[in-house]
């Protein structure tokens, strides 16, 4: 493969234009000399709603630095991106409507790089949904449900694919790596056949282009891909996905192709999976995939992108060997074990990519350190060689700090949004080139120096009081077996007990209510007045329902971290610091920033206040110590899990004070408890010994009475069963319903649960609304491996993200569903325990099991040597190995045609026993 030297951009010009005016005008960029933080100007698409770049050439040529993003947020500044969306799928909107907003933003995120001075800039980072999605549309891989017929694939098949609609389900959803983000998981079979279907990391470098801007497009790498993906339903397990890179390489090659002709230069090929613990097959496999694709991609430099963890040795050595690759992306935050392989050895003329700038996080780089690490690989690998880069994508990160203007001012100058960041990349790039920006590094080593020192950090009697924790393992005194049995004599609840996550539908005049309070636009009075008002109608909702175990909907709620991160100290909260979950779904992470305590009860006022509204068990509903650290920025000045040993006690308070007020069933959401999991196995047992630890000191102290539930979202916790019943929670709800039942997989098994569990029974993330009788299924299948007394029936997840006119008819088939199971269960109890009553003779018609000989025997016993009675009573059913004959004394010609037609019956396929019983002078009937 030929490599290409690395090329400079050219200095351009930026053309802006505004609908509402037409005039225009002309900024003149040189590379190397933007001042920190003056870009900012521009950066907010509110400000630039349809900016246009164009290339202008000058009189001076400045090298651009050897700076690099991986990736960069798509929701926008406000999340201009989610609101067009919903505003589509609502009907509000046309896809024309939504394409401009996109292209917008594309826009103006290529301006933000360009206008820092990054050299590698991105394409094809963008997504109307999911990352993964698009590659799987881009290959084709669109499972047959979705009615797709070939051609160029639309919205109306991509967002099915993503969302469902009202006649299929949505595809499956888990947790992208270790972060927040979820994706979509593609569904594969050995006849899958792959084809070119989706031009879209094509149409945008040509955009991009269009606007003077060159970039490197970026496709999710083809290993990575078949590893992230799962086989579809139905195929045989001895299916590996991995025997399908020969069938989707060519398509991968048209891209290419098309890219090359389009003028690309570079392409980043984004191969995560290379940090996970690959066999042997599975990192030659990745050698096979880029083999077969170096000729294709001769002619373009070639960058490899790792991210999220160190890549293990095996792996580095795979990679290091390619033939034809031009650079190789590392995460040099998280990956410190990597600086060592590295040092050890780097191929000769390489482009070394070093993720120095943290992409998930939001603090400010220490400028000096990375220069440091830089220095040091300079020396390694050839100064020349390195190119300043990100950790990971900055889609992991809020988007631009300059839209935060009620952040403390202290703690403001700590941090570093994704716009910053850009800034930081570029920075470090002209100080490794010897174009130091000294008021800039000097400025970021005050803010550094004032984190370090400033008192708001460090609480002693919180630091103490953590401490004291080591050593101890906070398990409640008595098992599960015992608590569960004082409960139900408490709770009095029926069999297949019902409950949903916690949270309600949230409406617009609900958020309209807690936006004016917050603007103290209403007073507190009014407000409370309002929330009241609205948990008198989901309790009410709910006892229409018949749910048993009830919730408050949680209406005072924004976010079920925020909320607790308001109450808490320690933590800092921002205006517009938005991150993509799925979808148009975005969080707003709070910042933990020092030790954390908590001064006053945070929710026994509401749930007091909702357990007064009915007799029913009402749950408390708190967010876990685990979960708010894992959906929180975390400070990184000490280890996470003495943050989480501090949340911990905290919420530990506040559960003590919720069962003083006389709450009897507490939920304690741990959602987020896998996806803090590291990605080698060699790490995980000491992450999860103190994530469990941190849960259990929760509720160490109380009663057996007190019901402790948790709930988990999507993730595959077949690998963390033992830890989940570590925790020692009483009831646990987890989301089931999209993973194709795959947690109930543990159970076949052998994994023995004891305590109360609740797989979720149908999808929230959809507007589909099932039926009881899918619903009445999906518990069958539960009851199929869990016993019927510790089974809960429950909805995946909150319902804060649906409308009413969607919740109401699907918790109503739930009901259902949970009442049918119940009155079939007490019938087969029934059945089981009732004895035999003496009235007449029986006789029973039983298959002959398989070791017998097929043929028919017939015993016949008799007092009085008649012939046989004649049945009265006939039942049969397809899924009962006994068919009953029910009897009373008939004529005899009507005993022999019925010895003649059991006679035609039998065969030696289907042999038949009969048994004929008169046992005594008083027949009995069973």
């Amino acid at each position: 493969m030929t490599q290409l030297p690395l090329k400079s951009l050219e200095p351009f010009a930026i053309s802006s234009s505004s609908s509402s005016s037409s005039s225009s005008s002309i900024f003149a960029l040189r590379r190397g000399a933007i001042a920190p933080f003056s870009y900012l100007l521009f950066s907010s698409i509110h400000h630039l709603p349809s900016l246009r770049l164009s290339i202008r050439t000058t009189s001076t040529v400045v090298r651009a630095m050897a700076s690099h993003i991986v990736g960069y947020p798509r929701i926008g500044p406000k999340r201009e991106l989610k609101f067009a969306l919903e505003s589509f799928w609502d009907g509000k909107s046309s896809a024309d409507d939504l394409q401009k907003v996109a292209a917008d933003l594309r826009s103006s995120i290529w301006k933000q790089m360009a206008d820092a001075g990054i050299k590698f800039i991105p394409s094809n980072t963008f997504s109307y949904y999911d990352q993964v999605l698009d590659t799987a549309t881009m290959l084709g891989a669109v499972p047959s449900r979705y009615g797709w017929n070939g051609g160029e694939i639309g919205f109306d098949i991509y967002f099915s694919m993503a969302r469902g609609n009202a006649s299929v389900p949505a595809m499956e959803m888990t947790k992208w790596f270790d972060t927040n983000y979820h994706y979509i998981v593609p569904e594969l079979s050995p006849e899958d056949k792959f084809t070119y279907a989706s031009h879209k990391a094509v149409n945008e470098f040509k955009e991009a282009k269009a606007l003077g801007v060159e970039t490197v497009p970026v496709l999710v790498g083809p290993v990575s891909f078949l590893l992230l993906s799962k086989p579809a339903k139905g195929v045989e397990k001895s299916f590996s996905l991995l025997s399908l890179i020969d069938k989707i390489l060519p398509v991968y090659k048209e891209v290419v192709s098309e890219l090359k002709a389009a003028g690309a230069t570079w392409i980043q090929f984004d191969e995560p999976t290379l940090v996970k613990d690959l066999d042997a097959h599975q990192l030659q496999a990745f050698a096979h995939a880029y083999s077969e694709l170096e000729s294709t991609l001769s002619g373009l430099n070639v960058l490899i992108e790792t991210y999220f963890a160190d890549v293990p040795a095996e792996a580095y050595k795979t990679l290091t060997s390619l033939k034809g690759v031009s650079g190789y992306g590392f995460d040099l935050v998280r990956g410190t074990q990597t600086l060592d392989l590295i040092k050890g050895g780097f191929p000769s003329g390489k482009y070394l990519f070093a993720g120095v700038v943290d992409g998930r996080n939001i603090w400010s780089n220490n400028l000096q350190a990375s220069i440091t690490t830089l220095e040091a690989l300079g020396n390694v690998v050839g100064k020349e060689k390195i190119v300043v880069s990100t950790s990971c994508s900055l889609l992991h990160t809020a988007v631009d700090l300059v839209n935060e203007t009620k952040l403390d001012d202290e703690i403001k100058s700590w941090l570093a949004f994704a716009a910053q960041k850009v800034v930081e990349v570029n920075a470090l790039a002209k100080a490794l080139s010897g174009h130091k920006d000294e008021a800039y590094f000097s400025s970021n080593a005050a803010a550094q120096a004032s984190r370090k020192s400033s008192p708001r950090v460090t609480n002693e009697a919180v630091q103490k009081a953590a401490a004291a924790l080591k050593g101890s393992d906070h398990r409640r005194a008595t098992n599960v077996s015992a608590r569960l049995d004082a409960q139900q004599k408490k709770l009095n609840l029926p069999m297949l007990p019902t409950t949903t996550i916690g949270s309600f539908p949230q409406t617009m005049d609900l958020r309209r209510v807690r936006r004016e309070f917050k603007a103290k636009k209403i007073s507190e009075e009014d407000y409370v007045s309002s929330i009241k008002e609205e948990i008198n109608k989901v309790v009410q909702l709910q006892e229409e329902l018949d749910i048993d175990v009830l919730v408050h909907g949680e209406p005072e709620r924004n976010d079920m971290v925020e909320y607790f991160g308001e109450q808490l100290s320690g933590f800092a909260f921002t205006v517009n610091g938005w991150v993509q979950s799925y979808g148009s779904r975005c969080v707003k992470p709070p910042i933990i920033y020092g030790d954390v305590s908590r001064p006053k009860p945070m929710t026994v006022f509401w749930s007091t206040m909702a357990q007064s509204m009915t007799k029913r068990p009402m749950k408390g509903m708190l967010t876990g110590p685990v979960t708010i650290l894992n959906w929180s920025f975390v400070r990184n000045d000490q280890p996470r899990f003495e943050t989480c040993y501090q949340i911990a006690l905290a919420i530990k308070d506040e559960v003590e004070d919720l069962e003083k007020a006389g709450i009897t069933v507490i939920q304690i959401d741990e959602a987020a408890l896998r996806e803090g999991l590291p990605l080698r196995k060699s790490e995980e047992n000491f992450y999860l010994n103190w994530a469990v630890h941190s849960f259990r000191i929760t509720n160490c102290g109380v009663q057996d009475t007190t019901q402790i539930h948790t709930h988990m979202c999507y993730s595959n916790f077949n690998d963390i069963i033992h830890s989940i019943i570590d925790m020692d929670a009483d009831v646990i709800t987890i989301e089931n319903s999209r993973s194709d039942e795959k947690l109930l997989s543990v159970f076949r098994e052998g994994v023995k649960y004891g305590a109360g569990i609740g797989p979720g029974v149908y999808d929230i993330h959809s507007p589909r609304i099932p039926s009881t009788e899918e619903i009445a299924d999906r518990i069958n299948k539960m009851l199929a491996v869990l016993e019927s007394n510790i089974l809960w029936v429950n909805p995946d997840c909150g319902l804060k993200t649906r409308k009413y006119t969607e919740v109401k008819p699907a918790l109503l088939n739930m009901v259902a569903a949970a009442k049918l199971l119940r009155s079939q269960l007490a019938n087969t109890e029934s059945q089981k325990q009732q004895p035999p009553k003496p009235k007449s003779p029986y006789l029973s018609l039983i298959p002959s099991p398989p070791h017998q000989s097929p043929v028919c025997t017939l015993f016949f016993f008799s007092t009085f040597h008649s012939l046989l009675p004649f049945p009265h009573f006939f039942s049969s059913s397809s899924s009962s190995s006994l068919l009953q004959l029910l009897l009373s004394p008939p004529p005899p010609f009507l005993t022999h045609l019925l010895l003649l037609y059991l006679l035609l019956l039998s065969s030696p396929q289907h042999p038949v026993v009969l048994y004929v019983l008169f046992p005594s002078p008083l027949f009995s009937r069973s």
